[in-house]
């Protein structure tokens, strides 16, 4: 990361966005480091991460807005002169608590200090936001027409065209356009209790009183959605009555549905979440592999088993793809969480939407090789589950059903749970709009005996 000690939300938001086109970083990853560096408090932090994630979030939207307004071409602005502008675009069309002022003369003040600007480049964009601004007290922005709602939830909500065509061929347009505002939306740290360390209700009430809001899962009782703190700075993470994870994630293990003492792999674990889950279920009796291709992964899983109290939780390194021959016929449930597009966690990392669709054309063949090669655990008797945090049908149903007409032996297993209801065949998409949760796929399949 660029070494910065940022000194206010939006010198944090702006190194964030460097970071993230001069480093290829992720938006969680440098928003956490900048504001690790910051000591801001609770509010401005909050206000720091609504600034970057809503500026990458809305970045075909505000560079729509920008064209109108900017003499210059896009393409011919300075890289960091256009993030500024873009953060500066947010808070003058999509935030309504933020003065005008404000928000102009910050950017402003912003371009000066960290984009080399000369005074000609300073004047062009206090003009450009000047008139942003005026035109947003006038309620004077140009329209917004589109020939037909997919490119205009595209624009609305800035996802490439082509993705908000394939979500409307496959949920249909209305559906396609909640999931679009879902990826928009301010979106909760969700947490689950270790039950092992205490009781959602406790939990509840300990994270309230650090000061943060709190909300129970309207369907899982042990995921809390929490605003306004720094959630692994507290001792109720720390000291494992809690960890981060997804009520996706978790239901993945609640699925898999492991006994006491049964042997159970997690073949691509990091950062180990379902197979923390997974172990709590087992009431610390029988084991849980948990692997991962890279080393470096290997060490998170390790020191998260050991923060949640978890010792038949063993991380390994293993690529999911190639055999090992101690595991064939060995282990009563093996979950397959895939290398995958990402699609379902867009509101969590909301640059994923501007990944190029030709980047995605070798991850169906690459989860399909993970799905047999591993299938090869699994007892006579056994589960084998395939999850993904991604919603296209291509990675999730089409790669199942693959798998199961090759592979007579496994046939799907009917579940059911109050996320999302009974699932006769043993698959279930999960959409943020509709069950509050992530985007995920989950498929429950069983060896014959």
């Amino acid at each position: 990361m660029i070494d910065k000690r940022p000194r206010s939300p939006r010198e944090v938001a702006a190194w964030t966005l460097f970071s993230m086109r001069e480093e290829g970083a992720w938006s969680d990853g440098a928003l956490h480091h900048y504001l690790s560096r910051a000591a801001l408090s609770g509010r401005d932090a909050a206000l720091a991460a609504r600034l970057a994630y809503g500026t990458v979030q809305n970045q075909i939207l505000l560079d729509h807005y920008l064209r109108q307004f900017s003499r210059v071409r896009l393409a011919k602005i300075a890289p960091r002169v256009l993030d500024l502008l873009r953060m500066g675009l947010y808070q003058l069309i999509l935030l309504d608590k933020i003065p005008a002022h404000a928000a102009v003369s910050e950017t402003v003040a912003l371009v000066r200090r960290y984009a080399r600007a000369n005074e000609r480049t300073v004047a062009f964009v206090n003009g450009v936001l000047r008139s942003v601004a005026r035109a947003v007290e006038a309620d004077a922005l140009p329209a917004l027409d589109r020939p037909d709602k997919e490119s205009y939830y595209a624009l609305r909500y800035s996802h490439p065209e082509w993705l908000v065509r394939r979500w409307s061929e496959q949920f249909g347009i209305r559906l396609a356009g909640q999931i679009c505002a879902a990826n928009n939306a301010d979106t909760p740290l969700s947490v689950r209790v270790n039950t092992a360390r205490t009781t959602p209700e406790a939990a509840q009430r300990e994270l309230e009183a650090a000061g943060l809001t709190v909300t129970p899962h309207r369907a899982m009782p042990t995921i809390l959605l929490c605003h306004g703190g720094a959630v692994a700075a507290l001792p109720a993470f720390t000291e494992g009555r809690i960890t981060i994870q997804d009520a996706a994630s978790a239901l993945a293990a609640i699925v898999a549905d492991p006994q006491p003492g049964d042997t159970v792999l997690d073949c691509c674990a990091a950062p180990g979440g379902k197979s923390f889950a997974m172990a709590e279920r087992m009431q610390g009796k029988g084991s849980v592999t948990a692997c991962d291709i890279h080393a470096h992964k290997l060490e998170r899983i390790a020191a998260g088993a050991a923060r949640l109290g978890l010792p038949i939780v063993h991380a390994q390194l293993q690529d999911a793809a190639q055999p090992c021959a101690d595991w064939m016929g060995a282990a009563d449930v093996v979950l397959c969480d895939v290398p995958c597009s990402g699609l379902g966690i867009i509101r969590k990392k909301p640059e994923i939407r501007y990944k190029e669709p030709g980047t995605l054309t070798g991850l169906r063949a690459l989860q399909a090789r993970i799905l047999q090669n591993c299938a090869q655990y699994v007892r006579p008797g056994g589960t084998l589950v395939y999850s993904t945090c991604t919603i296209i049908r291509r990675e999730n149903e089409d790669v199942v059903r693959a798998f199961l007409a090759e592979n007579t032996a496994f046939h799907p297993v009917p579940w059911s749970h109050p996320v999302c209801g009974t699932r006769e065949d043993g698959m279930a998409t999960l959409l943020p709009p509709v069950h509050d949760t992530d985007g995920f796929f989950i498929a429950k399949l069983r060896r014959d005996t």
